[in-house]
């Protein structure tokens, strides 16, 4: 009989993907609830649905020279066109894709190398702790943007080497978020309970420090895709980027530098689609921080 009544029990318990889609519905409850995160997640939203379906959306290949260089805009070309003669309005939304994808792969990346270092130096501690964030602290020393420039510059201007150096520049910014919480979470009992029944170091990383420590790494993801579309954009305009023809928010505002007098909607589009996304994963982060945080709600 209680062999029967366990069973059910733990039958009856919810399953990880349950946890997982019930936590996602309380978030999306509360970004509806908190109008900050509500107008990023909108203004996110939009980026990435034009970047999803920029073929679709393109009104023309944004590569071919399809009309007269820096023609104002108009009805045939909504924008104008560049200096080539291409499609501004095509170009920015390829560029959006190119800026999106270029960002969250970067910011993968980082996650990956600096969430794992920061983890295990708050899990094990000790020298442990001490040598991986003396490298971080050293990595963190460095301007960021100067630090991309150089890993770009050495092993050479190309979209997987930009998504690398972003990669490395931002990862001491994960390791110093999720070795924080997992200082603290380590010292609770259910941990020590956890190791006393034989639990492994690394399913009880999995079962209870990750979890634990999600809500602080999300709002930190969500910064660093700003910043990291950001430097990317920095670094296609100074040629280490993305590199011609293949359309860029970055490297379109470095060829508009000419025509700025000329045509100045050549170089004022690109920034504002900088600036929007930018200010759009900034808003999110900012709403998803004070809808995560305790602590933030109170005040």
């Amino acid at each position: 009989m209680n062999e029967t009544i366990a069973t059910s029990d733990i039958a009856s318990m919810p399953g990880p993907m349950a946890r997982v889609r019930s936590n996602a519905s309380r978030m999306l409850r509360g970004i509806r609830r908190t109008p900050v995160a509500c107008i990023g997640a909108v203004t996110v939203g939009i980026i990435v649905l034009v970047a999803l379906t920029a073929p679709l959306l393109a009104p023309h290949d944004p590569v071919a020279q399809i009309a007269k260089p820096l023609l104002p805009p108009g009805t045939d070309y909504l924008v104008g066109t560049d200096e080539f003669g291409r499609d501004e309005l095509s170009r920015l939304i390829a560029g959006a894709r190119v800026s999106l994808y270029v960002g969250g792969l970067a910011v993968l990346i980082a996650l990956c190398l600096g969430g794992t270092t920061g983890v295990i130096a708050g899990f094990y501690g000790g020298w442990v702790d001490d040598v991986t964030m003396r490298c971080m602290d050293i990595l963190l020393s460095l301007p960021a943007l100067v630090l991309a420039i150089a890993i770009t510059s050495v092993l050479g201007p190309s979209l997987t080497n930009v998504m690398l150096a972003i990669g490395i520049v931002y990862a001491p910014t994960f390791a110093r978020v999720a070795r924080g919480p997992t200082l603290a979470v380590v010292q609770v009992p259910y941990i020590e309970a956890a190791r006393s029944v034989g639990a492994s170091n690394l399913a009880i990383v999995l079962r209870h420090i990750l979890p634990n420590i999600s809500a602080p790494i999300l709002v930190q993801t969500t910064v660093s895709l700003s910043t990291a579309i950001l430097t990317e954009a920095a670094l296609s305009f100074l040629g280490l980027g993305t590199q011609p023809p293949t359309a860029s928010w970055g490297l379109m505002l470095s060829a508009a530098r000419q025509y700025m007098l000329i045509d100045p909607w050549v170089a004022v589009l690109p920034g504002c689609a900088i600036a929007v996304t930018v200010f759009g994963f900034n808003l999110l982060g900012d709403g998803l921080r004070d809808l995560l945080d305790p602590q933030m709600r109170l005040l």
